[in-house]
């Protein structure tokens, strides 16, 4: 974070609003697996089909859900026990601004971070 004119942070650019994360992770209801199309506004170059039962593929989708999605497009592709479960991976593919974002707001990835 950097500071204002008035010496307050000022939250990063990059990281998601507050209000556009979800309050409960159980709201990360999207697929645990099968075959998952993401829309343009989320994928707009290269791959847009991801296979959720190859790992990196699945890693590939949330980052760019992660890293372009608002609240509505996280409750649709994001699950949350996969969040969890990849999370110790998929917080090191992610900004600063993003990975505090999210670990700030629940405290089960925390946790799976430090496992």
């Amino acid at each position: 974070m950097s500071e204002g004119l008035s010496g307050a942070a000022m939250p990063s650019r990059w990281a998601p609003a507050e209000h556009q994360l979800p309050r409960d992770l159980a709201e990360l209801v999207g697929p645990a697996g099968g075959t998952v199309a993401l829309p343009l506004h989320l994928a707009w170059s290269g791959l847009r089909v991801f296979d959720l039962g190859d790992e990196k593929l699945l890693l590939g989708m949330y980052r760019i859900v992660l890293l372009n999605g608002m609240h509505e497009d996280y409750v649709r592709y994001l699950n949350a026990a996969q969040l969890v479960a990849h999370w110790p991976v998929l917080r090191k593919m992610l900004g600063r601004g993003v990975r505090t974002a999210w670990e700030d707001r629940f405290a089960q990835l925390q946790t799976a971070a430090a496992a």
